[in-house]
């Protein structure tokens, strides 16, 4: 892999004298959702596939990007100075922001480079390949110009640079995952504070299966935002009488007593969801735990159902895809992951079951919604690396 990148930066740019080899994974969550913005708990894992970038320095200003995904735009230039976002610029503006931000934080960069990307994690399927994508630029920036920042300053960075660049008011969980993968663990994370410990993910006689249902989607242009401001309306009406920081501060029992005091019908789902996922997140993570892998995947299927029912934020192929994988005999648990509004779910499959699980929910997906959906067998990896 790491020479056909070579090969093709050298293609593109000319030559390949003094590149450097980076890889930056992609996340999943398995449990969680929604909750990193809610002062919550997140159960996310690094994969083994995500974002590779070949790229070297300059002794100019000029930036000059090219993506393997995006072939037909190109080398996009740009330059080190004055650094804005730009619609033209397109995905660039992804790395270009974490550039910005590093300025920001007071680290100047002070050439240009030449980067060219490869992401083998699918477009626009929530599996964070924008946070892929900030995190890697983060490690190529730290390799390259020497700067004391941390992995966990990697993910802050990247999440300041979505936040305040690209304008999709993201929380921590994509950019902390990515940037702190640990190969056979999840992250449970808890998001108020940043405290987290690694939980060894041990699926005897199981794997975890992704499907891509290939709807694209946008986050920033998506009901995100809405979502969040909804809830930060349900937890401004009920810190009238509640002292919390957070709705994941609340239990269930202390959310029913005083659900009243949100005003709107639907803002009061929106905190049911977020104060409910953030208690199945504890559960699943002690049920992990003790090695009881059902309860996991029960409390998995209880997260999409409070997704689809309180969130909000699943639609018919998510519901499809997950709904059939509930029928299939070997399929532990199943629910979308990520963001919603299309994207992916995130099942665990009994290994007999796989090419069953395969063939049952595809089937029905493409006879459903028209086109098919992919699958993908994954492991869990680590995070960012220089090859």
């Amino acid at each position: 892999m790491k020479e056909k990148l070579i090969a093709k930066f050298a293609e593109v740019f000319g030559d390949d004298k003094d590149v450097q080899v980076f890889f930056a994974p992609g996340r999943v969550n398995l449990i969680g959702e929604h909750t990193d913005y809610n002062g919550g708990h997140v159960f996310p894992c690094a994969l083994t596939i995500g974002t590779y970038g070949v790229a070297r320095k300059r002794n100019d200003d000029v930036l000059r990007f090219y993506s393997m995904n995006f072939e037909e735009l190109g080398v996009i230039e740009s330059s080190i100075k004055g650094i804005k976002p730009e619609k033209e610029a397109d995905w660039t503006n992804y790395p270009k922001g974490v550039m910005w931000a590093f300025g920001e934080k007071g680290y100047e960069i002070p050439c240009g480079m030449d980067l060219m990307l490869f992401g083998n994690i699918p477009n626009g399927s929530g599996l964070s390949s924008s946070a892929s994508v900030e995190v890697l630029t983060g490690a190529i920036l730290r390799e390259f110009f020497g700067f004391q920042v941390s992995n966990q300053d990697l993910a802050l960075i990247g999440q300041f640079s979505e936040n305040k660049f690209n304008g999709v008011n993201c929380g921590i969980m994509d950019q902390f995952a990515i940037a702190m993968g640990k190969k056979d663990n999840a992250i449970f994370l808890d998001t108020a504070d940043l405290s987290f410990e690694y939980a060894p993910i041990v699926l005897e006689g199981a794997k975890i299966v992704i499907t891509c249902s290939n709807k694209k989607r946008g986050l920033g242009d998506s009901k995100y935002n809405e979502r969040r401001a909804e809830c930060e309306e349900a937890l401004a009406q009920l810190q009238t009488k509640l002292d919390i920081k957070a709705l994941g501060d609340l239990s269930e029992e202390e959310f029913e007593a005083n659900v009243g005091l949100i005003e709107r019908e639907v803002c009061q789902r929106r905190a049911r969801h977020a104060v409910y996922e953030n208690q199945r997140t504890l559960k699943a993570v002690a049920a992990l735990k003790a090695n009881d892998i059902t309860t996991f995947g029960k409390l998995m299927n209880d997260s999409h159902t409070s997704l689809r029912d309180d969130y909000e934020v699943t639609g018919i192929e998510l519901d499809t895809l997950v709904e059939e994988a509930w029928k299939v005999p070997g399929v532990i648990g199943s629910r979308m992951t990520g963001a919603g509004f299309g994207g992916c779910t995130v099942s665990l499959v009994k290994d007999e079951a796989i090419d069953a699980f395969k063939e049952q929910v595809g089937k029905t997906y493409l006879e459903k919604i028209g086109y098919a959906a992919d699958f993908y067998v994954v492991e869990i990896g680590d995070g960012p690396v220089l090859l």
